[in-house]
């Protein structure tokens, strides 16, 4: 199978059941913030983190694959059987952002992102799915069919895990975390 089709030469490309769109359909831009943000956390496993993350981020880059086919098939003509997020994966979220919060300090200052590069990126990553987030509310905004409360609930969630973990790769590394110091810094 060739990488390249040429289908895309025209500035459209072809959403799940066959559709064809402008790539700057909200769907597609969705679905790329999903990619960017998947590649971003990709970076994250690469550098040095706490072992416990890495099986952790491959469950939600592969979370991210079942976002992006839901969102994909919006419009599609018929109801295709997809792998899905669920309210299970909501909840492994929220299960290992208390674990990792149980590692960590009571948070007393806003923290600018940084420390480590592990933890930079991840506050990369905690910002791509914010935006992502931005653009999904957008998008059910104009698709009225879209009701996936879970994939908001979800990336709200993956936002909050994204922040924990960066302060938990400090942690581990042994890097101070930035603090904000508003006026006075």
């Amino acid at each position: 199978m060739k990488i390249y089709t040429g289908y895309g030469d025209d500035g459209h490309t072809q959403l799940l059941g066959g559709q064809r769109v402008r790539k700057n359909d909200l769907r597609v831009s969705v679905c790329g913030t999903l990619d960017e943000l998947n590649a971003v956390l990709g970076v994250v496993a690469s550098r040095q983190i706490p072992t416990v993350l890495a099986p952790r981020i491959q469950a939600i880059q592969s979370d991210l694959f079942k976002f992006g086919s839901t969102v994909a098939a919006i419009g599609a003509e018929s109801k295709m059987d997809l792998p899905a997020v669920t309210e299970a994966d909501r909840q492994r979220l929220e299960e290992e952002i208390d674990d990792m919060e149980g590692h960590l300090t009571a948070l007393k200052n806003f923290l600018l992102p940084g420390g480590s590069e592990a933890a930079a990126t991840m506050h990369l990553a905690r910002a791509v799915c914010r935006r992502t987030e931005r653009l999904l509310v957008e998008l059910a905004s104009e698709h009225h069919d879209f009701d996936q409360e879970i994939l908001f609930k979800y990336l709200n969630r993956l936002g909050d895990w994204c922040f924990v973990a960066a302060r938990l790769v400090n942690r581990e590394l042994g890097v101070e975390e930035p603090l904000w110091r508003g006026t006075d810094a």
